[in-house]
């Protein structure tokens, strides 16, 4: 279960408590293959753990990094955190909008222009027109999007849709925001004034959740790391240490 609640001074602004989400993986895929598991009467899913009991808590304005190889959890993590997917176990309570980029053109329509994605993006991440009104010159001018915010979206590159996405992401209202993997796009300028609009984010106090492969990327946006191995919570600390505790796990 997902909540919200009002928090006192000192209350933190997300809390994974217990939490476990199961998949459910199909052995069977064929038709003969269905009829024999039928027969034998074999199970034709198995149960995939891909978080197992996590248990943590952000407080105000920190910025965790989630570290782990693929398939360590860490995507599951923050699409439970933005609701896309509910917990099969435990509860996971967050304070305030949550924001998110979790993937490359998530929430755009590809028969839709630029700025017709904006204002749906916009309306996912809960802003009301008057809001993306009165941010939209600043969502375009940040993406570097120019004259083809009014083309359909379907002919963007994977960096213009990745650059929209997350102008409009971090200009939205938010208390806290996930960011999946999307500051590795476009040329080393635009990733630059990526991690500066970040960074101008956290000293407004926002909370910020983010999975990067990139130790050094994490090192100049996060304080703390939280390390996933095959679902399982494996460390939380100072970044520096989880960085550590990640690479100790890869060998």
């Amino acid at each position: 279960m997902r909540k919200t609640f009002e928090p006192r001074p000192a209350d933190p602004v997300i809390i994974f408590d217990n939490v476990q989400k199961t998949f459910n993986l199909r052995h069977a895929r064929s038709l003969k293959q269905t009829v024999l598991a039928a027969v034998r009467r074999r199970d034709r899913f198995e149960a995939f753990n891909a978080l197992d009991h996590v248990t943590f808590a952000v407080a105000p304005g920190e910025s965790v990094a989630v570290l782990g190889r693929n398939g360590s959890g860490k995507s599951t993590t923050l699409k439970l955190l933005s609701g896309v997917l509910r917990p099969t176990s435990g509860n996971i309570y967050t304070m305030g909008r949550v924001a998110g980029l979790l993937e490359v053109g998530a929430g755009f329509h590809p028969d839709l222009t630029g700025r017709e994605n904006v204002y749906l993006n916009a309306a996912i991440l809960g802003m009301t027109k008057a809001e993306t009104e009165a941010r939209f010159d600043d969502i375009v001018a940040f993406s570097e999007i120019g004259n083809f915010i009014d083309t359909e979206v379907k002919r963007y590159s994977s960096g213009m849709h990745a650059r929209l996405g997350f102008s409009v992401a971090v200009h939205a209202e938010h208390d806290i925001l996930l960011v999946d993997e999307v500051l590795s796009v476009g040329d080393a300028e635009f990733r630059e004034k990526c991690h500066a609009k970040m960074r101008e984010l956290q000293a407004a106090g926002n909370t910020m959740f983010i999975v990067s492969h990139s130790a050094e990327q994490v090192r100049k946006l996060c304080q703390r790391g939280i390390v996933l191995d095959r679902g399982v919570m494996v460390f939380d600390g100072p970044i520096d240490d989880a960085i550590a505790a990640m690479q100790q796990k890869r060998r």
